[in-house]
Order: C-alpha cells, then structure tokens, then sequence
C-alpha cells in the first residue's frame, strides 16, 4: 500500500472519531453548557470559520489538478485531500451551526483568532522550506493567490503536477501553522482533536509531496 493511500486512511479514520465525538459532546448531557458553547470571537469559532474557507481552497485546487493530468498518484493524493479537507470543512460548519453561530464574520479579519506567530499570514518557512506567509491577495497562511490558480489551470500533464504539488505544500504549512494555533488556543475538545489531527495527516502529506516533487526533478518554491 502506497503512503498516499496510508495519510489517507489516517486523515479519514481522525476526521470519523473526531466526527462522532463532536456529536456526543455536543448533544450530551452533563457539564457546564458554556464550557461547551464558545463565543463568536473565540478562537474555536474563528478557528473553524478560517479553517472551512482555507479547506475549501485546497479542494478547489484538487480539482483542477485532477482535469488537468493523467499521472495516477497525482490524482489519487488529489483526491485524498479533496475528500479529506471537504468532511472537516462539514464537520466545521456543522460546528457553527450547533453553537448558533454565523460561518461568515464581516466585522472580524481573518486569522484574528490567532494570536502569536502565525497570525495573519505568519512569518518564516516551514520544515519544508514552504512559506506559510500569505501573499498578493491571500487572506490566511499558505492560501494561493488569484494568479496561483489561472496558472494552475493552465497548466498539464507534469507541469500541473509540480505546480499543484509547489502550491499544496505552501497551503499545508499554512494549515499546519493554523491547527498548531488551535491546537493551542481553542477551548472545545473535538475541536482541539481534529486541529491536532490535521496538524499530523498534513505533515505525513508534506513528506509525500515533497517526494513527489523531486521525482520531478522539481523543488518545493520557497515564496
């Protein structure tokens, strides 16, 4: 069985337990319900609002990168990512929901959850050499620009393939750098386990691509 298909089962069985104890902690009995209830500025909120828009990025960029080439393991970590980042992104929202509140926040910026390195874009590069820095037009760590996709989708065959992979591996370390945060600062305990999880399925991904990438005989972009 191929390491793409081991993160895979990893990220999917987490994002399940995580599932299942987000609905009994949520619907149980017993305990403080403002213990279990944050506020719409908590970071448990933002954490889940900003974590949902960042997800839902990386699955748009999955699938383009699946119309555009024919390369089997390319498309198999696709859609993966896809699958796994598009259950959490339901899980989170479905969060929101429970605690009655809003997905979107107008009157809040960004990663103003998150407080420390990191925050709004953060600072330096990952293990990976990836910069989690957001750029020209990224709201979040790691998140791609307009320019970053149109080239995306002009892209084929192997050069789609490194620049899906350059591009992931930058909007992981974000996401990484962002369920650290939470990891850190929400107060919710389903929550707190899915960051965690997400922080170790994303690193075992990073690995991945960037194997992918040098059997390319490309390197992971650093800006």
């Amino acid at each position: 069985m191929t390491r793409t298909h081991w993160a895979a089962i990893a990220a999917v069985v987490l994002a399940l337990l995580f599932a299942g104890a987000a609905t009994v902690a949520s619907a149980g009995g017993g305990g403080d319900t403002t213990s279990r209830t944050p506020s719409a500025d908590s970071a448990d909120a933002g954490f889940a609002r900003d974590m949902s828009v960042h997800h839902q990025q990386a699955v748009e960029m999955s699938f383009i990168v699946r119309d555009r080439t024919q390369d089997d393991e390319v498309r198999r970590l696709a859609y993966d990512i896809a699958n796994t980042q598009a259950n959490q992104r339901g899980m989170m929202l479905g969060w929101l929901d429970l605690w009655g509140l809003p997905k979107l926040a107008a009157d809040r910026e960004p990663m103003a959850w998150m407080t420390g390195e990191g925050a709004h874009g953060g600072s330096g590069h990952s293990a990976h050499g990836g910069s989690s820095e957001a750029g020209d037009g990224a709201l979040m760590p790691g998140m791609a620009t307009r320019a970053d996709l149109d080239r995306l989708g002009k892209a084929d065959g192997k050069q789609a393939e490194i620049e899906y992979l350059q591009l992931m591996i930058v909007h992981h370390n974000g996401g990484i750098s962002m369920a650290e945060g939470c990891a850190k600062q929400c107060t919710v305990g389903p929550q707190k386990a899915l960051a965690e999880g997400m922080v170790a399925a994303q690193r075992s991904e990073v690995e991945l691509m960037v194997d992918l990438l040098h059997k390319r005989g490309a390197e992971v972009r650093t800006s």
